[in-house]
This record gives C-alpha cells, structure tokens and sequence, in this order.
C-alpha cells in the first residue's frame, strides 16, 4: 500500500471507529470537501462537519469502505454508511464513491457523490421518492445540512 492509500484507510479507519480528531489530522488546513448534502465546505468547517455527524449519530453509525485506490496526486474508496436518520428514524444504507486529491502528505480534496433520489427515498419515505430528484428538494436538504453545521460550529468552535 503506498502513502496515500494507507492516509484513506487510516480516514475511515478512524471514521468506523467515530474518531473525528484522527479524520481531522488527515486533511490539509487548505481542505476543501464536496457532498450533495452539504455543498462545498472549506477549511475548518470540513473536520467539523464529521464531528458535528458523528456526534449526531449517537453511535448509531456503521462504516464500511473498500476498493482503496490511489496514484501520486489522487485516489479513491468507496465507503458505506448505514444508520437511521434522525428526522425521520429511518434507516439509511448510502453508498458513496469519494475522490480525494492529495497535497503535502494530507488530503487538499474530498468529493463524495452519492444517488441522492435514492438516499432521500430511504431517509424520507413517500415524499423523497416522490421529490427527492428534484433540484428544489436537494437544494433544500444542502441548505438544512449546512444550517445544523453552522448551529454545531456555533456552539462547539
């Protein structure tokens, strides 16, 4: 295994174990990470973002990744995450391909991209299989995500 992929598999390594600090001391200060729930996130708010997840899943979270891939200046996983969310106590198994890109040993880029239909279908019931493809919903739960971030940063920073 090279640098970068033993630096990912320590990521989620740490992230099945709900260790934030240690997913945090894999990122460059410079971060910049990209979701459908969350947008683009920058810096201070990435490594916060996975306290404020973790810290909301009451240890309800399971993580699973594989297919740990990577060259000099990029790579790739693929990770699992199953747990009920919270709004709605339903059960979520979202499968997510990430990107990263790779600066001064640390991780600069973090992309996650998932089927949103089919996460808002399992997380929200009728209404997610009903909407949950429209830009008007997906919209709405980056603005909601991102809300409950800066709520959490408020609070915790």
């Amino acid at each position: 295994m090279n640098p970068n992929e033993n630096l990912i598999t320590k990521f989620y390594t740490a992230f099945s174990n709900s260790d934030a600090e240690t997913m945090a001391k894999c990122y460059h200060p410079n971060i910049e990470f990209q979701d459908p729930a969350f947008g683009i996130l920058k810096g201070k708010e990435v490594p916060n973002m996975w306290r404020m997840l973790i810290s909301r899943s009451k240890g309800n979270l399971k993580i699973a990744f594989s297919n740990v891939n990577s060259e000099d200046q990029s790579g790739s996983a693929k990770w699992i995450a199953t747990y009920n969310f919270s709004k709605t106590n339903r059960k979520v198994v979202n499968v997510i391909h990430a990107k990263f890109e790779f600066q001064d040993g640390l991780i600069i880029k973090h992309t996650d991209d998932f089927n949103v239909w089919k996460w808002t279908q399992q997380a929200l019931g009728l209404p997610g299989y009903l909407l949950g493809w429209t830009p008007f919903l997906q919209k709405k739960i980056q603005e909601q995500s991102r809300d409950l971030l800066k709520k959490y940063q408020e609070k915790y920073s």
